[in-house]
């Protein structure tokens, strides 16, 4: 771990150098008119408050930092960067955690909070003989890599047959081994949609179902997802959503799966989800876009409502 701490400090400390000589350029705020940047000033306030109910959220941090970038608002952006770093360390991920802080150091090179933290890290490194895993959301959640070769081959028809990976056997395991349901209620709840069928309409995720035959709360469900999943909850009701790139996704693909992407942030689009393990909802967006995709919980209700909106019968 100290070697791979080393050296990450020393590619970082080149790139600094090279910014010294000029060959790297600071960003700079990006010209906004009055409407990109009431939409850049709403993004921010929902993400401050997922990011403080969330701290380790680094997923929402990062969209917050670019947000601030965004304006040109430096003081925040390094503030943010710090609690990016903050986020990788309490989750061991302390590689991830130095690169943050020394993107840090290239801008402020006297900066004495990321000194301090820098060395503590390097002080603490011979305590961690391996990084810790990555948390769910990057391992267990939807994924937008698609095999190749005879895998592809493979899943292709398994997908044709019915056999498709909706993140049943994951969400059984969160649900029916943590004892929040029973194997009977999960199996008259869990319903995999007929993929060579267009549905006319949203289908209700197995969450909603729950609820509606009085097993487990909205709440309680959405709870454990994004406790399970590491993934934001994004308050679909006070956002602002993007219908015009929403109908830029397959209507089958977010009526089946009940997903919504609902805004771009660079080069990544959100999606709102209540099911954040299920890996044929992102390949079949990630289908139709060239872009990451990054995942929230949000209620069923207020997916099945925006998606209703986007796409009118």
């Amino acid at each position: 771990m100290a070697g791979r701490l080393l050296q990450t400090r020393l590619v970082l400390s080149a790139a600094r150098c090279c910014m010294e000589r000029g060959e790297y350029s600071a960003s700079m705020p990006t010209t906004l008119n009055p409407g990109e940047e009431a939409q850049l000033a709403q993004t921010i306030e929902m993400f401050e408050v997922i990011t403080q109910s969330q701290p380790q959220d680094y997923q929402s941090l990062e969209i917050l930092k670019e947000a601030y970038s965004k304006l040109g608002r430096e003081k925040d952006v390094i503030g943010t960067s710090k609690r990016i770093a903050q986020a990788y360390v309490q989750m061991g991920q302390l590689s991830s955690a130095i690169l943050e802080y020394e993107t840090i150091l290239q801008r402020f090179p006297d900066d004495p909070d990321v000194k301090a933290a820098l060395a503590q890290i390097e002080s603490k490194a011979s305590s961690f003989p391996t990084e810790s895993a990555a948390p769910i959301a990057e391992s267990s959640a939807p994924s937008s890599t698609i095999s190749t070769g005879d895998t592809t081959i493979r899943k292709r028809k398994a997908a044709a047959v019915g056999e498709m990976d909706d993140g049943r056997m994951a969400m059984r395991k969160i649900f029916v081994d943590s004892k929040h349901t029973s194997a009977a209620d999960f199996d008259l709840c869990w319903s995999t949609p007929d993929a060579m069928q267009a549905p006319v309409d949203v289908i209700d995720p197995f969450i909603q179902l729950l609820s509606d035959k009085a097993i487990l709360p909205i709440e309680k469900s959405v709870r454990i997802l994004i406790d399970k999943a590491r993934v934001g909850l994004i308050p679909l009701e006070r956002y602002d959503i993007d219908m015009e790139l929403a109908r830029t996704f397959p209507v089958d693909a977010c009526r089946r799966w009940c997903v919504l992407p609902f805004d771009r942030m660079s080069k990544s689009v959100l999606v709102a989800t209540a099911n954040p393990f299920n890996p044929q909802a992102a390949k079949e967006l990630s289908e139709a876009t060239h872009n990451r995709i990054l995942w929230y919980v949000a209620t069923p209700a207020d997916i099945v409502k925006n998606l209703r909106k986007v796409f009118r019968s």
